[in-house]
């Protein structure tokens, strides 16, 4: 059996996919690189905005093609294949397997027969499972919880992957040993909303830590590098921040959602937490992390926003900083409250709002990454950039950096680099060594492209 998979969406599908590989490679199979190779096709889909769901139903059409010429087993994964919407997709275009986020361990009884296979059960050996690490990578992403018990209206996850369970922070950190005597020197923490780890079970009272203190024992553990995301406000205490600062393995980045700056909009949303709660949050960071780096995410155009209400918005983002931000017109998605009840704005204003929302954050982004030039930082280098001669990788606050090869710095690893140039979205630096002189660069090839041409790609963040 040869194997294809293809992932959309956030961190959280990233660490299913792998999850699915491992179980495949148990059984036998071998995964390939593309889908002419393969004579199964797995597909890990996103249903959060419906951008990622029409990419889907274009890559079915072009599979079902395929599918008339030769033999071809087409699975559908994922958050879509959850919903109503995926399972009527998936008739659609002869879809086989059909695997919730729940029962991803079925891939086995999928492949068993031939027969169509559908399994949309919240699987409780799921929680305990602990797949082995990934191989030859730095990076590593670790899911210490899944679900939402959160219901925001604009939002389908707490249908997808169904109500929060917090792993055993046993099989947490089994997992993490794991990855770390495979190489990895950074994990990523994953949950829909990090900062309610353990309020599930209980918390204390089921010998779970809270999330603070989880994240004072992995970055105990041995691991150079430590991040998380991604955190609700509603559930943030200032005790994380203080965590982060007394604890050197954990980079100094917090992705804290927004979602809006308006009071009135944020009860549309039902974020549960005001304009101001958030801003105090943010203060607590920034006296335990004066140099902490936030990221966050705006949803644009949410139903009955008004003028002011984006004014808001944008009079937030000025108080706060950011240095990043995932932007998003409102996607409204069959199955939410908000769907049902609200009526959509036109998506011209939407898109004009957007693109002010976008000016805001690179005039930020531009200010805030300038300020690293001349500062040395240090850089997870993860492999070639798509410019001959250069790597790219990124520093502990995520800023996506480029530099140049150089001798002793010509493989992924994490190096001290001392930024040269920034522009809104990219660091460009030199690799020096521990009293800060630069490493010999390695000669230019004749193809070697300007390393502007590095244009690096993130995943789509967790609602």
């Amino acid at each position: 059996m040869r194997a294809h998979l293809i992932t959309y969406g956030c961190q959280m599908n990233e660490y299913d996919t792998h999850l699915v590989q491992s179980q495949l490679v148990s059984l036998g199979a071998d995964i390939v690189s593309s889908v002419d190779e393969a004579d199964v096709v797995l597909i890990n889909t996103c249903a959060v905005r419906g951008k990622p769901v029409e990419k889907v139903r274009s890559l079915l059409g072009d599979l079902r093609k395929i599918k008339a010429r030769r033999p071809l087993v087409i699975g559908l994964m994922g958050c879509l294949a959850q919903l109503d919407e995926g399972q009527q997709i998936a008739r659609a275009f002869g879809v086989d397997i059909v695997l919730g986020p729940g029962s991803l361990l079925d891939i086995g009884k999928a492949l068993e027969g031939n027969e169509r296979f559908w399994a949309l059960n919240f699987r409780d050996e799921l929680h305990g499972h602990v797949p082995p690490p990934p191989q030859g990578t730095l990076q590593a992403h670790l899911t210490i919880m899944r679900g939402c018990d959160h219901h925001c209206t604009y939002c389908i996850v707490p249908t997808t992957r169904g109500p929060q369970v917090s792993r055993s922070p046993d099989d947490i950190l089994r997992e993490l040993d794991m990855q770390l005597a495979a190489g990895v020197q950074e994990v990523t923490l994953l949950g829909q909303n990090v900062n309610a780890y353990g309020v599930d079970q209980g918390a204390q009272l089921a010998g779970y830590p809270s999330f603070a203190n989880l994240l004072r024992l992995v970055g105990q553990s041995g691991v150079r590098r430590v991040k998380f995301t991604t955190s609700h406000p509603m559930n943030f205490t200032e005790d994380v921040a203080a965590a982060m600062a007394d604890t050197p393995a954990i980079c100094e980045f917090i992705h804290l959602p927004v979602q809006s700056g308006s009071n009135r909009v944020l009860r549309r949303m039902a974020r549960e937490y005001t304009r101001e709660q958030y801003l105090k949050h943010v203060a607590d960071i920034r006296r335990h992390l004066p140099h902490a780096v936030l990221a966050t995410d705006i949803i644009v155009g949410f139903p009955g926003e008004t003028e002011d209400d984006f004014q808001d918005t944008l009079a937030l983002y000025d108080e706060v900083g950011y240095d990043s931000a995932y932007m998003f017109i409102y996607s409204p998605r069959p199955g939410t409250p908000s769907y049902t009840h609200f009526a959509d704005l036109p998506r011209e204003v939407k898109t004009e709002r957007l693109g002010r929302l976008v000016a805001r954050q690179k005039e930020w982004s531009a200010r805030n990454n300038a300020a690293k030039v001349g500062t040395v930082q240090e850089v997870l280098l993860r492999g070639d950039a798509h410019s001959s001669g250069f790597l790219e990788g990124h520093t502990r606050g995520s800023h996506p950096t480029v530099v140049p090869q150089a001798v002793g710095a010509d493989r992924p690893g994490v190096y001290r680099v001392r930024i040269e140039h920034a522009t809104p979205h990219m660091l460009y630096g030199r690799t020096v060594d521990t009293a800060g002189h630069d490493l010999p660069l390695i000669p230019a090839t004749a193809d070697t492209a300007r390393p502007e041409a590095a244009a690096l790609t993130a995943p789509l963040p967790m609602a």
